[in-house]
């Protein structure tokens, strides 16, 4: 545990809607911002908490959350895994005087046969930590571990977010896969999903982002829909803002995007810009992400002759990202599915014109074709390319969606709001009757002072900024 985890008392003052400030552990297997969603989650989520007035301790593995410093009644406590995916040497066997206990054996057992042990491991490592700090939360908060760990008495409430089912990302691997041993390897590094479908429908209490996850929890998961909340997440507009002393690059387009992940749709994204370009040799791409070494994308880029019409970028800061949206004429989304998409949200926050896919939740943050964005059906690369064409050729048109997505993204897609609408989540969660039988032994858990009755299905967006 950190020093400021130790030192950290109870916030005594009210929160910011008036009421008692709630003691949350933030749970999150994998946390670093640069790895994923599910860390720009935490780190955005976690600091609005704070902000708030609540004391929120974010208890996560390697590669560790990156938290914003200097937020009273916000700490980090670190959980260690045995790092087994590190870099420069992933899939390697630790020595032996780096085994704790049977979970760590355990961790290397499921590597070594192609699994992925990460949201089962650190969830029993999660289980024992809790306890031992049995009465120092008011409820629990886990980041879509959904480990048999997390079951049974945690001492506090707990609530769980399931941004979408990995299930769908299972579907679109196994779909990709080239050969059957491809496939088998899918299956393998996907078991873990089995886990997670049990472990949800045991949930009390679940968090999605959107609507669209909300219904393939329920279809995919076998989650009942009663037990299932919408908080809309969204785009920190302070720092993803319009800046005109930022510079149009001509003919930029860039994309978030990992570049052999099925569901991210690249490979269209490639083809799009090679039909783009033998009309405008200025269209170039920048994708935020890892650099295809071999595969579907490398080997796409190499057929339609892109090498120098695309770069790869990443490791880059959060400035130099918001800097490089600005820079573009289009921002673009080529995903097959997303349970929100955050690249999306932050793009339109900067007044950069959007063209997205309509896969998954993508409608529900981008808008109304035409309106806020572009819209074209996923892995269309003839729809991406006119789309494309359309956008880098009508400057009028992208000021206008530019300027309508800022708005979009202000009325309805804020981590402010975020904040808000999971904190009500937590105090209906305590107030619920099965939050008696979770707390035994702990600090009695007070329900909310305002007297209000907790809704048994509430979709929350929180209050504007």
């Amino acid at each position: 545990m950190t020093a400021e985890a130790m030192e950290a008392g109870p916030r005594t003052g009210p929160g910011a809607d008036g009421e008692r400030p709630l003691r949350i552990a933030l749970l999150t297997y994998k946390g670093n911002p640069f790895c994923g969603g599910q860390g720009v989650y935490v780190r955005h989520l976690s600091r609005e908490l704070a902000r708030l007035g609540h004391s929120v301790e974010v208890i996560g593995a390697q590669p560790y959350p990156v938290l914003d410093e200097g937020l009273e009644g916000l700490t980090l406590t670190e959980l260690p895994s045995l790092d087994l995916y590190r870099s420069p040497d992933p899939f390697r066997t630790p020595k032996r005087d780096e085994y704790r206990d049977w979970v760590d054996a355990l961790e290397v057992a499921t590597m070594w046969t192609g699994g992925f042990p990460e949201p089962a491991t650190f969830s029993l490592r999660a289980r024992r930590h809790l306890r031992a700090r049995r009465g120092e939360f008011d409820v629990v908060h886990d980041n879509q571990t959904l480990g048999y760990g997390l079951l049974g008495d945690l001492g506090a409430p707990l609530v769980s977010t399931i941004h979408h089912p990995i299930t769908v990302d299972r579907r679109l691997d196994l779909e990709a896969a080239p050969s059957w041993r491809r496939r088998m390897s899918v299956r393998r590094w996907y078991a873990f999903t089995r886990m997670q479908k049990r472990v949800a429908r045991r949930l009390p209490s679940v968090l999605t982002v959107s609507g669209t996850s909300r219904q393939e929890i329920v279809d995919h998961l076998g989650v009942r829909d009663e037990r299932i909340h919408v908080v809309h997440i969204g785009a920190d507009t302070d720092l993803f803002s319009p800046d005109p002393a930022v510079a149009e690059v001509p003919g930029r387009i860039v994309t978030t995007s990992s570049a052999d992940v099925p569901l991210k749709g690249l490979i269209y994204l490639v083809e799009a810009l090679a039909k783009v370009r033998a009309e405008n040799p200025a269209a170039h791409l920048v994708v935020v992400g890892k650099r295809a070494e071999d595969g579907p994308v490398a080997q796409a880029i190499e057929k339609y002759g892109l090498r120098g019409a695309i770069e790869f970028v990443k490791g880059i800061t959060d400035e130099e990202l918001v800097d490089l949206v600005r820079s573009a004429e289009v921002a673009c989304v080529p995903s097959l599915y997303e349970g929100f998409s955050l690249p999306a949200a932050e793009a339109m926050a900067t007044g950069t014109p959007l063209l997205a896919t309509t896969g998954g939740a993508i409608p529900e943050v981008a808008g109304p074709d035409g309106e806020t964005c572009l819209a074209v059906p996923p892995a269309d690369p003839g729809a991406l390319a006119a789309g494309l064409s359309r956008l880098l050729g009508d400057r009028e048109l992208r000021a206008r969606l530019g300027a309508a997505g800022r708005e979009r993204v202000l009325a309805k897609f804020t981590w402010a709001r975020a904040a808000q609408g999971t904190a009500e989540l937590y105090r209906a969660a305590i107030a619920a009757p099965h939050a008696r039988t979770n707390s035994r032994g702990g600090t009695p858990i007070a329900a909310p002072q305002s007297g209000r009755p907790a809704a048994t299905t509430p979709t929350y967006s929180g209050s504007h900024r």
